[in-house]
């Protein structure tokens, strides 16, 4: 099938591109919507505006709307504008997305997409969080996490790359702290650098860090697609 992207940036969205493809789909636009802010139930915030710098080394091409308001009504809206679109200029067939257990997510996707008469591809869907997050290093993704927001989850993991070391390092606190080990609950927010649809990694050339005692941001001041010569 011909499908449409809903993509953050994230290891979700991103990975959700990659198994459609394996599956054989075709993804042949990429669907970013940015929230009014970080206070969004529907959307992914952090570093959203680098997500022209993925599809561009995915060479995929990407249509962009933005909420005025965090009312998931208005963010509903968007989305069903931006989908509507996508099916009138790329005559696609469904929608993929990155969703892993948010029922509320599914349910809104689900919606749009019944509405403009399209199928939805949930690749992630009720996948295993521990095996998953292995999956993801196998494929040789690299990502960082950009926002936390969970007990034991501080300050030094803003920024970090995700590699098998910090996997067992989350594996530890998420059996401590009982979080998901996924992110799936907003524990965490991820931005992927690399992974085997880029043509180009993306390099982070400036950066800053916003940390309140309990949740914080690693936000992306500038960033280039790196040269892989």
């Amino acid at each position: 099938m011909k499908l449409a992207a809903l993509f953050s940036g994230g290891k979700d969205s991103t990975y959700a591109i990659y198994l459609a493809k394996k599956l054989g789909h075709t993804v042949d636009v990429l669907l970013t919507l940015y929230p009014h802010s970080d206070e969004s139930h529907l959307l992914h915030y952090p570093n959203i505006n680098f997500t022209s710098l993925q599809a561009e080394s995915m060479q995929i091409p990407q249509l962009i709307e933005k909420s005025t308001t965090n009312d998931s009504q208005n963010e509903y809206d968007k989305l069903d504008d931006l989908i509507s679109t996508a099916k009138k200029n790329y005559s696609i067939d469904g929608i993929v997305h990155g969703g892993i257990l948010s029922e509320f997510q599914k349910s809104k996707f689900s919606l749009i997409s019944e509405k403009n008469k399209l199928t939805v591809i949930s690749p992630l869907w009720n996948k295993e969080s521990k095996s998953y997050m292995k999956e993801l290093l196998d494929a040789s993704f690299e990502y960082i996490i950009c926002a936390v927001g969970s007990d034991g989850l501080n300050e030094s993991w803003l920024g970090r790359i995700i590699d098998q070391d910090s996997l067992d390092e989350l594996e530890k606190l998420q059996r401590k702290f009982n979080f998901n080990l996924n992110f799936e609950g907003g524990e965490a927010e991820t931005f992927v650098l690399n992974c085997p649809l880029f043509e180009k990694p993306l390099q982070i050339k400036e950066s800053t860090i916003e940390w309140d005692g309990y949740r914080g941001r690693f936000e992306i001041l500038e960033a280039k697609l790196k040269d892989n010569a």
